[in-house]
């Protein structure tokens, strides 16, 4: 059966003190809750090891936010996925689209960190999604096919369902818009069709694939309540407990 999922994207946000404040502030929130649905945090790698060791992992699964698509080396600057699991973390985002616009991550890049990523123990939240003018062109289907194709079609079956999707219109990503709940709906079920034709029907019902793309709280629950929407990877509002927890309880 696949999970529901809620995973905050902390971005390039909070210093390593606010990290680890807001990270108890969240294990406090939910201490006491029974959440309806698997809740992560992804946040930038300093924080990993603190943040890691002060959850409560039984409610809160944490997650590195990239990792290089090297396994060790001299790549100074970088972070393996080695050392991402090292810290205790679980998941960790790939392809975000972010980190395919400003940092040129293709499709040939991300396979091997997705690689790296499974063979170090670490579950892949990957992201997949088309620009504007891609959705106005109607490219929309095109667009997140390559990019599945492109970096994870090759995988075994038994990998793929290692992984879980997150699709993200990139032109709802901090710009306030959201697409509709029939938006979000009609891709997703392309999504799972196109998983189903590569691997089957079973494969395909049990990917998790979470909504990315100004989900709030006021919004959650009308696009969780789509059958293939299983939650939301979220970011501006991942950043205050009380705001996340707003979109937790969309499952409740």
């Amino acid at each position: 059966m696949r999970k529901n999922i809620v995973a905050g994207n902390w971005k390039m946000n909070k210093t390593l003190q606010e990290g680890i404040a807001l990270a108890k502030e969240l294990n406090e929130v939910l201490a006491n809750e029974k959440p309806n649905c698997d809740v992560i945090i992804c946040t930038p790698f300093i924080h990993l090891a603190s943040v890691a060791g002060l959850v409560d992992a039984a409610k809160i699964g944490v997650g590195a936010e990239n990792c290089a698509d090297k396994e060790s080396g001299a790549y100074t600057g970088e972070v393996s996925a080695a050392m991402v699991a090292s810290t205790g973390a679980k998941y960790v985002i790939l392809g975000h689209s972010e980190r395919r616009a400003y940092y040129g991550e293709t499709a040939e890049i991300l396979k091997e960190k997705v690689k790296l990523a499974l063979a170090n123990g670490l579950t892949p939240i990957f992201c997949i999604g088309e620009v504007l003018e891609e959705r106005e062109a109607g490219k929309q289907n095109e667009v997140v096919y390559s990019q599945l194709a492109g970096s994870l079609y090759d995988l075994s079956a038994e990998d793929f369902s290692k992984i879980i999707l997150a699709y993200e219109p990139v032109w709802a990503i901090g710009t306030g818009k959201t697409a509709t709940a029939e938006q979000a709906q009609e891709i997703h079920a392309y999504i799972r069709k196109t998983i189903e034709d590569r691997y089957g029907k079973e494969v395909a019902e049990n990917t998790s694939i979470l909504y990315g793309g100004s989900c709030k709280a006021s919004n959650a629950k009308e696009l969780f309540a789509n059958p293939d929407v299983d939650g939301g990877l979220i970011g501006g509002a991942s950043l205050k407990a009380a705001d996340f927890k707003g979109i937790i309880d969309a499952f409740n």
